[in-house]
């Protein structure tokens, strides 16, 4: 036993009496015991371990080929009262959901081991920190968790002996049944149950599962916020850090905008970027009345194919060392991993995602999934921010939204006030692209990127950050939306992207500090051309100037299509939203 809390140990023989594992083992985080976990999934082959010289630490682990995602049509959020989910989550009664997976969990761990794996949310001992505990029967959820979490004995110190505030979660493998496969959030007892999946996004409950779904809903109890964001700090010379945090929709370079590499003429002069998360932020207010940040989590889960030296060197760098590999090629050559996009030359004798013999140069199979991933600690990372574990968290200058929109949303605007940044973040949407199913150029309206990933009803997050944005006042941050996606008429990217992108986030940072002028413009205040730095870029002023344009016919499309998004939300809509898009069609004329 690692804790005196009764609370825990009560609920953890309960779930022992129905799972009824041959053994349960609490997992204390020592490197010796991760050891031995180790050998033993080597041994069953659960793990591969990777050449050690060229990847040290490194393992490969194939999941179910039914088994590859997070399923968002399996996800539940079970309040008592199906209104409190909202019109965006699958809704089911605890008490009937309960009655429907308790008999799938009874007995589900005969012949097996249960790990009961104790992590905290945070850097430990961190006001802004919460607790968790999973109960697995799969070392590679430990092993993941080890990366993911600060996991271990220590993590019970920020809930002491007698708090009953942690998560509880249950997990099993169970069949890999794809019909019984189910991921539920019970919001109002602090606890996650997942059955029937093996794969990272479903099975690590300390990622979206508590560090979104329910800790969104913690926060809006607790007045903080978790949001789907990355956080980033960029440098001056004179060494000032300012930090930002920013929510896009997938396939819109989130993970590359944390971290940043700067182009050559500010490098030049002496910035740096610093990434503290590439995924979610908790922010809660500080002493001082601003608004701080932390990253929950401990490492990164990032999606392999397509990451490369130039697309996301950083990231590329993380996995060297004691990561695992998940649904990647494996090249029997030199023992080590590939992926579509990783660079030109696959593999000719390797083993693809799916456990068969694979020759990348003569197969029309991807050697890879496309939502392969790699789990790697953050401390890899070149960029990771010196103030990655302070427990404080940074304090957030500027927020950011985004999505992909070939000519609607200009390169970057600022909202003209906090309210009208929830407002801009709450119609945040996103062009498909053909990377998904179905119609390219649809609009997908993704709220704070956090669609699959609110607890609670859309509506009451939207009021909540209202809320947010009275409790702070003048010391909130200022919010900004940005595209580096808009496209000339052949369909080409005119904005450069990729470390480019700091161009912009210089112009936000001297909007913060007063530093610069801006346009009054029907959306919201635009930089003047001149001030986006284009030193180095073969583009000119004149393009700058079309990439900021505002198509006012386009926006009273935009406006029809907000109204039409908003009407689901019924009277939970906060009013403020409602007077907002009046305003904005005011404007639009």
């Amino acid at each position: 036993m690692l804790t005196n809390n009764q609370n825990v140990l009560k609920w953890v023989d309960e779930m022992v009496a129905l799972c009824k594992p041959d053994q349960v083992v609490w997992i204390d985080g020592s490197e010796a015991q991760l050891n031995e976990l180790r050998a033993q999934a080597t041994e069953t082959k659960e793990m591969i371990p990777l050449n050690q010289e060229k990847l040290p630490g490194c393992y490969l682990h194939r999941t179910d080929p039914t088994d590859v995602a997070r399923v968002e049509d399996r996800t539940f959020i079970c309040t008592r009262k199906e209104e409190d989910a909202g019109p965006i989550n699958n809704w089911c009664d605890p008490k009937e959901m309960y009655a429907k997976l308790t008999p799938m969990y009874d007995g589900v761990m005969k012949g097996r081991t249960m790990y009961v794996i104790p992590y905290s949310m945070g850097p430990i001992g961190s006001p802004l920190a919460k607790v968790g505990v999973e109960l697995t029967d799969s070392i590679y959820v430990v092993l993941n968790m080890d990366i993911m979490t600060r996991m271990g004995k220590d993590a019970f110190e920020n809930l002491g002996e007698t708090s009953n505030d942690f998560v509880r979660g249950l997990h099993s493998k169970a069949d890999i049944d794809p019909e019984k496969r189910y991921i539920v959030h019970f919001p109002e007892d602090n606890t996650i149950w997942s059955i029937n999946s093996g794969y990272g996004g479903n099975v690590l409950l300390g990622k979206k599962c508590f560090a979104l779904r329910i800790a969104s809903y913690q926060g809006k109890n607790e007045g903080w916020m978790a949001e789907h964001m990355l956080i980033l700090g960029i440098e001056n010379p004179q060494g000032e850090v300012k930090y930002i945090s920013a929510a896009f929709p997938s396939a819109c370079g989130k993970t590359n905008l944390a971290m940043l590499i700067p182009p050559e003429v500010y490098k030049k002069a002496g910035y740096k970027v610093w990434t503290v998360g590439d995924d979610i932020a908790w922010l809660k207010p500080g002493e001082d009345g601003r608004l701080y940040a932390i990253n929950p989590e401990n490492g990164f889960f990032g999606v392999a194919p397509g990451t490369n030296a130039k697309s996301n060197f950083n990231a590329l760098e993380s996995t060297k060392k004691n990561t695992i590999f998940t649904n990647v090629a494996h090249n029997m050559d030199d023992n080590t991993v590939w992926w579509e996009g990783l660079d030109k030359n696959p593999p000719e004798n390797a083993i693809d995602w799916k456990g068969n013999p694979w020759n990348g140069k003569e197969s029309t199979e991807k050697g890879a999934h496309p939502n392969s991933r790699f789990t790697a600690p953050a401390v890899n990372c070149p960029c990771i921010s010196p103030e990655f574990n302070n427990p404080q968290g940074v304090p957030i200058s500027a927020m950011i939204f985004g999505g992909r929109r070939a000519k609607t949303a200009p390169l970057v605007y600022q909202s003209f006030d906090w309210n009208h940044g929830v407002f801009v973040g709450s119609t945040m949407a996103s062009e498909t692209t053909a990377a998904a199913t179905g119609a390219v150029g649809v609009v997908r309206r993704d709220p704070m990127a956090m669609r699959p990933f609110c607890g609670y009803h859309m509506g009451d997050y939207f009021a909540h950050w209202i809320e947010m944005g009275e409790k702070l006042g003048d010391k909130a941050p200022k919010i900004f939306n940005v595209n580096w996606f808009r496209t000339d008429d052949e369909g080409h990217f005119i904005w450069p992207g990729f470390g480019d992108n700091m161009r912009v986030l210089m112009w936000i940072l001297d909007r913060c500090e007063n530093k610069v002028d801006a346009v009054e413009t029907p959306i919201g205040y635009e930089p003047k051309p001149e001030d986006i730095n284009i030193e180095g870029l073969d583009i000119d002023l004149d393009t700058v100037k079309g990439l900021l344009d505002v198509d006012k016919d386009l926006w009273r499309e935009e406006a029809a299509g907000i109204e039409e998004f908003y009407q689901q939300f019924g009277d939970r809509l906060p009013e403020e939203l409602s007077n907002q898009l009046k305003a904005l069609k005011e404007r639009l004329g």
